[in-house]
């Protein structure tokens, strides 16, 4: 199993400096993968913008939305983005794309939340035909597009990923409700016909040393608030230690995880280096 890391780009004080470098150094390993969220109406860095700034300073690892909601935008204009930065990175871009549970992004990018569910399966539907026809460019470099990921819980998104998508990616949580998940992915890929593996990716977040466990509790409590009660949850599934690190990263390997992506939770490049030790 490969391992990934997030880039700061929704955390507290994260500036260009510290992204660029951030990205920098994960291309030195021994980092598979740069992760990035999507939020509209949120203090963060575009996730798509972020990943070409990344694409400039690397030349190793891939570059993953994990993941984008992609209803929020135009499906010609995604296409485009991706197939540049696609092009930009040498072939190293991974789309992740899902519906989102966040309804004020929608409502600042007026774009009616019921209809996510339609609009991302459209969207899905045309993405490779955008990327194997001539009316916009430019080419990607991998034939029929970037990777696709379809992430989410509900049997509509297991549908999508089966359908649409090469890989599936969960959105956190303890290695068992991964492997449920993926479970479910695996048999709608089956029932669907598709030949050879599906890829499977999961994510988790991580602050490590004592002086930033405080902070890396106070950004999830933040960023999951619109979750209510669940948010605690979320908070208490923080990987506070290195061994908790190794262990939630051997749970996911055990449940048939090819790629995990940890994300960290405070805006400092120690951050990078300490994860590097603890899986290093």
């Amino acid at each position: 199993m490969q391992v990934g890391v997030g880039l700061p780009t929704t955390t507290p004080n994260a500036d260009r400096d510290l992204i660029l470098n951030w990205a920098r150094q994960a291309d030195e390993g021994p980092f598979s993968s740069l992760g990035v969220f999507d939020r509209l109406a949120y203090d963060s860095y575009e996730p798509l913008t972020t990943l070409a700034a990344a694409a400039a300073v690397t030349r190793r690892v891939r570059l993953a939305t994990t993941i984008l909601t992609g209803p929020l935008r135009n499906t010609a204009l995604l296409a485009k983005t991706a197939a540049s930065i696609d092009a930009l990175s040498g072939g190293r871009l991974i789309l992740g794309l899902a519906v989102g549970a966040r309804e004020a992004d929608y409502l600042v990018a007026e774009v009616e939340y019921r209809s996510r569910g339609r609009r991302l399966s459209d969207q899905l539907a045309a993405l490779r035909t955008y990327w194997e026809g001539d009316a916009i460019g430019p080419k990607p470099l991998r034939p029929g597009g970037p990777e696709l990921l379809v992430g989410g819980l509900s049997d509509q998104a297991f549908a999508r990923v089966a359908r649409y998508a090469q890989g599936y990616l969960h959105g956190g949580g303890p290695p068992r409700a991964f492997a449920r998940a993926a479970e479910k992915a695996r048999a709608a890929w089956i029932d669907a016909g598709r030949p050879g593996k599906l890829r499977l990716w999961g994510m988790g977040y991580y602050v490590l040393g004592d002086d930033a466990v405080e902070a890396g509790h106070r950004y999830l409590k933040d960023y999951y608030a619109f979750a209510g009660p669940f948010a605690e949850k979320i908070v208490a599934g923080l990987l506070t230690t290195p061994q908790a690190v190794v262990q939630f990263i051997r749970g996911y390997q055990e449940a048939g995880c090819d790629e995990v992506v940890l994300f960290p939770t405070v805006a400092d490049i120690v951050q990078l280096a300490r994860l590097a030790d603890a899986i290093g």
